[in-house]
């Protein structure tokens, strides 16, 4: 499984974890096929063990928003996006947000990527 599948498996456990009443082992079972290579679990335990500490950094860079108002699938994306941004993954933040900019349009509506890529850039300076 590629990085970019991978980020969308990891996607779907987050988002499952915020909108159904899973344990992540569950949702991990639920949601996915197949047991999640090292790096979807990476994204995955990194952003629920981290949530504290991610939410605050998205809640700092929001302007006119809180991240209660966020849908589900932005706030997903944001967390998962600020835990590999700032974990020992070694990715390129510029390649972190451009996608999860493209798991965005999968998944959002058509200001989904926009609204993310805002947030994210203002993180990333």
């Amino acid at each position: 499984m590629n990085r970019r599948l991978g980020r969308e498996k990891a996607f779907q456990v987050l988002f499952s974890l915020d909108n159904e009443d899973f344990d992540v082992d569950s949702a991990i079972e639920h949601i996915l096929e197949e047991e999640p290579n090292e790096f979807v679990r990476t994204l995955i335990y990194g952003v629920v063990r981290e949530k504290e500490s991610i939410d605050k950094k998205i809640t700092e860079h929001l302007e006119n928003w809180t991240l209660d108002r966020l849908a589900y699938v932005e706030k997903a994306l944001l967390r998962m996006a600020v835990f590999e941004m700032f974990s020992d993954l070694d990715t390129p933040k510029g390649v972190v947000i451009n996608e999860v900019i493209e798991v965005a349009h999968i998944y959002g509506d058509e200001k989904s990527g926009q609204f993310i890529n805002g947030v994210l850039a203002k993180i990333n300076k």
